[in-house]
């Protein structure tokens, strides 16, 4: 190492104890104390930002009896609570409409001169968008004799009724009547498979 390096002087190294600069505390603020005030603890409701400065010993006995809602009766504790939810700032209810009382949708929207093209701010929703059908499921749709906008419960109570009837101990044994079965079983069980039903 080079000693008459032009960076070695600038190097920073850790004082000695000597030299380390001890922090200066106020006073401990509990009567007849002469120690250093090192831990704050707080003056009190409606004194928000102010603290007492006291040692180790006296902000424990300091925090043993600190109670911050000394004084309200149980309605304001309640009340103060229910307030600090919000961090203590006001709230309104989303999407109702101060002019009418309710909720108002497009008309609210035009009330207040703005458009809402997606429809987020009112009741004028959008039909959800389904899926698009395939071939095999509308296939398999028309063996139950439903249409595109069936949904789940209704293709079960079709298949229920469907196999009442095509059953062939109610058939007399009828072939027909067991491939008519067949098919309607294997529709279903596509159904079901895909998960549209």
């Amino acid at each position: 190492m080079k000693l008459n390096s032009k960076y070695f002087d600038r190097i920073r190294v850790k004082p000695d104890k000597d030299r380390l600069r001890m922090p200066d505390f106020p006073a401990c603020d509990w009567a007849g104390c002469r120690d250093d005030g090192a831990h704050r603890a707080p003056k009190g409701r409606g004194r928000d930002g102010e603290y007492f400065h006291f040692c180790l010993d006296h902000v424990r006995e300091y925090n043993r009896t600190y109670n911050y809602f000394e004084g309200m009766t149980d309605e304001d504790v309640i009340s103060y609570q229910k307030s600090a939810v919000t961090g203590h700032r006001p709230t309104w209810s989303l999407g109702l409409n101060r002019l009418r009382g309710q909720h108002g949708g497009a008309a609210r929207a035009a009330a207040e001169g703005f458009a809402d093209p997606f429809g987020a701010f009112g009741e004028d929703e959008p039909e959800p968008q389904r899926r698009p059908i395939r071939n095999a499921e509308r296939k398999a749709l028309t063996t139950l004799g439903l249409d595109e906008t069936a949904d789940g419960p209704g293709i079960k109570a079709r298949y229920k009724t469907l196999v009442k009837r095509h059953h062939p101990d109610a058939n007399g044994g009828a072939k027909a009547a067991e491939e008519k079965l067949r098919e309607i079983i294997q529709a279903y069980s596509y159904l079901r498979s895909v998960g549209f039903c």
